[in-house]
């Protein structure tokens, strides 16, 4: 087989077994796609293009080249992403009988820079959930989505896919569908539970006319009554930033970012954050370390006698 058709291949695993979100899929797909018309006689025909699109014919150095192409053109992270695509589709034909070994296995990750997510100082963020009026229905919504946000961490894609099964009121609990379909539940605070309650009395008729009003029905929803799309959710995030002057420019995942940042400054341990916040590794979780840190070296530069 070819490598054109060994993709389709790889891309039916993931969707069937994985089960990978489409947009990951997708990523999948453009990246080799785009590796594959790179080879040589990648977007040709004859017997040297062919022989060529042979998963034998692919080494280290034409991966290494690929890279080299790759760049000045793209950021680090997204050459990064591209080998990563590259190295599980080879390790999905070598594991399968497919081809003969890994190419990409010894070829290093790109390195990169230190990333410090963006967030909202305490006072900002509160600021930020000033901004809806709580006398209208769709102020209601945007205040929900915003304490919700603010309350469990959860990713954007994950508020949207909410229904209204997913709230225990009683418990205080919210049972969420993350990456891979995995389902986790989280904690869900008191200003929250109170904003999604106004929130669902307020647009009650507008739920019962359009059929929205089951338990499976989702829970966030625009004018028509349909879901909320994660493009409605980040543009609302937006409108508030700049309607209250907030002097961080700050994005659905920017939230995410403050939920796990003011925790940790709160005195969360790190493992407790982790099982929150979804991340199957401790590492994901590491980078939110930052801001405590800082904390401490201020603290220390202030109050050490022999600093």
């Amino acid at each position: 087989m070819l490598i054109p058709e060994l993709i389709d291949k790889f891309i039916d695993y993931l969707r069937s077994n994985r089960g990978y979100s489409e947009h990951t899929i997708r990523n999948y797909q453009i990246d080799l796609r785009q590796f594959q018309e790179f080879l040589p006689g990648g977007e040709g025909s004859g017997e040297k293009a062919l022989a060529a699109q042979e998963p034998e014919s692919v080494d280290f150095r034409v991966i290494r080249e690929y890279l080299g192409h790759l760049h000045g053109g793209y950021k680090k992270t997204t050459i990064a992403r591209k080998l990563s695509a590259i190295r599980s589709f080879f390790y999905f034909l070598e594991k399968r009988g497919l081809g003969k070994d890994n190419p990409a296995a010894d070829i290093p990750t790109p390195k990169l820079g230190k990333y410090i997510p963006a967030y909202l100082p305490v006072d900002e963020m509160f600021r930020l959930l000033d901004g809806p009026d709580r006398e209208k229905p769709l102020g209601m919504r945007d205040l929900a989505i915003l304490e919700v946000l603010y309350s469990c961490g959860i990713r954007v894609s994950e508020l949207a896919g909410l229904n209204n099964s997913s709230i225990d009121f009683d418990q205080r609990l919210v049972k969420v569908l993350g990456k891979g379909n995995k389902e986790r539940i989280v904690p869900i605070g008191q200003y929250a539970v109170r904003a999604i309650k106004n929130y669902m009395e307020a647009t009650f008729s507008l739920r019962k006319r359009t059929g929205g009003d089951t338990q499976e029905s989702p829970l966030f929803i625009n004018f028509r009554g349909g879901r909320l799309s994660t493009r409605s959710i980040a543009r609302m995030i937006k409108k508030y930033e700049i309607a209250q002057g907030l002097m961080t420019e700050i994005t659905p995942h920017g939230l995410r970012h403050t939920f796990a940042t003011h925790l940790l400054d709160g005195g969360a341990d790190l493992r407790s954050v982790q099982e929150l916040l979804g991340h199957a590794s401790l590492s994901t979780t590491q980078k939110y370390t930052h801001v405590s840190l800082d904390r401490l070296m201020a603290v220390y530069d202030k109050s050490h006698p022999r600093k």
